[in-house]
């Protein structure tokens, strides 16, 4: 890996080539975003690139969290996250990384936080079938069904897929492809889908494959 930034999901739409083909379309604004610090492998044991996202006011943050940017000479952020890069050599503490660390063709991983749909039932969560609706069946027709345990095990194997709080995770999309990047706007036009709802914050970088 040896480019990331962090962005914020705008919305979907589509553009067209010069082909007249149409492609779906992410908008992610991206950056500007501050470097905090650079951790290196002989005073951390790593090396890695700590970068802020979405400036906010010295009141939102505590002491600890608003040092890190005062040492840094930088505004506070609301976001502050990690990046191990494999080359740190072109960055120092206070730069800015902007949308256009990327290019139009770049192959990037796009991580997110899915969207959340609260306490769903299995059809939903893991797209199980519905019962027969024949005499017999019921009074309910989309419930989890039999589980199966006799007096032996007398109970239900771990695993099993069941109604439960369904979204919100950690989810990463790899290789997906920019299409075009507004370094006037700083925006990022990536093909397909990224996880999260508008608005969520998300990181790109290189892909690992």
């Amino acid at each position: 890996m040896n480019k990331a930034i962090i962005g914020r999901k705008a919305g979907m739409t589509q553009v067209f080539t010069a082909e007249g083909k149409v492609i779906p379309v992410t908008v992610i604004e991206a950056g500007p975003c501050p470097v905090v610090q650079i951790k290196t492998v002989e005073k951390d044991g790593y090396a890695a690139l700590k970068l802020g996202f979405d400036e906010t006011d010295e009141k939102s943050l505590n002491k600890p969290e608003l040092g890190q940017f005062k040492k840094a000479g930088v505004k506070p952020c609301k976001v502050l996250k990690e990046f191990r890069l494999n080359d740190l050599s072109s960055y120092s503490v206070g730069s800015e990384i902007k949308a256009d660390v990327f290019a139009a063709g770049d192959k990037v991983d796009v991580h997110g936080v899915s969207k959340g749909h609260g306490f769903s039932g299995v059809i939903k969560r893991w797209n199980q079938h519905r019962l027969k609706e024949t005499h017999g069946v019921g009074p309910v027709h989309r419930e989890p069904g039999s589980m199966g345990a006799n007096s032996s095990p007398s109970r239900v194997f771990k695993n099993k897929r069941l109604p439960g709080h369904y979204g919100v995770e950690n989810v990463t999309v790899q290789n997906l492809e920019i299409v075009r990047v507004d370094v006037a706007r700083n925006c990022i036009l990536i093909k397909g889908s990224v996880p999260g709802p508008e608005g969520s914050v998300v990181t790109i970088n290189d892909t690992v494959k």
